[in-house]
């Protein structure tokens, strides 16, 4: 929900171990610092009541706490990506860069600007988002321990125990990876039971992407149409031309779920074997002289439309 706020706003630059507060008593700013614990969040809902607009930068796991603690006091808790008050910043010609110039600009940019009140995530995907993360970790550590086995077999000199420790390591991080995607799927099964029947009638969809196509969209709730999935999964086209002289390539933005659009990217090549709307699409677009990669893409974004179109609808 996009609001314009009456309520006095708070300008919160979070570090890990401090935030740094801006707010107006009377037409006059105030600054504070204050540490970035509980301690320090009762003292900030003492200096400024907690009856707020707190305006903040996702700063990874650094501003959750607070943001939790701010949204169960009462407070109106707003949390920019980082690149709006960059450009905001910017584009008021802003010169500098401190802890209390930034927490100044975040108060602005919450007096001045409309935006979106932030409500924390269920408990249920807040585990799944972090079963997800520590799964792809494991891959990561599965993918460099299978380079390294693979680099120590090439050498004529091979150590019994390097290759035996390495193996080792390879199976167990195997086994984890299996363990962690089946708990995983699991929980998503629970949560989403209907959503994920739904997901799977769509040829080139399984469980396991219908599962993180749920997770990463957060069950379609907070999405009016299914252009949001595609910006927030970074599938949506991005032009680059000016006048007669600058015709760049279109290309998909790449912001967002990076995730999601690698399983879409793997999925696209069943779908457009498989789905009828996809395959009638990569075919028409490859039919006038695009390439595979693109039509794919294209295949992707079709994928995400039918998703949202299918579970908004629950036919």
């Amino acid at each position: 929900m996009v609001i314009a706020s009456s309520l006095p706003v708070v300008g919160l630059d979070v570090s890990k171990a401090t935030v740094a507060v801006c707010y107006q008593v009377n037409e006059q700013l105030k600054h504070l610092e204050i540490s970035n614990t509980k301690a320090g969040f009762q003292q900030l809902v003492k200096a400024c009541s907690g009856q707020c607009r707190f305006v903040m930068e996702a700063t990874g796991t650094y501003n959750l706490a607070l943001a939790y603690y701010l949204h169960e006091q009462g407070g109106q808790v707003v949390v920019l990506n980082p690149l709006v008050i960059k450009r905001f910043i910017q584009m008021h010609l802003g010169k500098g860069k401190s802890d209390r110039k930034d927490a100044q600009w975040l108060l602005r940019y919450g007096q001045q600007q409309p935006a979106k009140v932030w409500q924390p995530d269920e408990a249920a995907l807040v585990e799944c988002r972090q079963l997800e993360q520590v799964n792809e970790q494991l891959l990561k550590q599965k993918v460099m321990i299978g380079n390294a086995l693979e680099a120590l077999q090439q050498q004529p000199l091979v150590s019994k125990t390097a290759l035996k420790r390495l193996q080792q390591t390879l199976k167990s991080l195997t086994q984890q990876v299996a363990a962690v995607e089946a708990e995983l799927l699991a929980l998503l099964e629970q949560r989403f039971a209907a959503e994920m029947t739904l997901l799977c009638s769509i040829p080139g969809i399984g469980r396991k992407t219908a599962g993180m196509l749920l997770l990463f969209a957060g069950g379609f709730t907070h999405f009016d149409n299914y252009r949001q999935v595609i910006a927030l999964a970074g599938l949506s086209p991005r032009e680059h031309t000016s006048g007669t002289s600058i015709r760049g390539k279109v290309r998909i933005t790449k912001m967002g779920g990076s995730l999601i659009r690698g399983k879409l990217f793997m999925c696209s090549f069943s779908a457009k074997k498989t789905n009828a709307a996809c395959a009638a699409l990569f075919n028409r677009l490859v039919a006038k002289g695009k390439n595979k990669k693109l039509a794919l893409i294209a295949v992707c974004n079709k994928l995400l439309k039918q998703a949202f179109a299918i579970v908004k609808s629950g036919v």
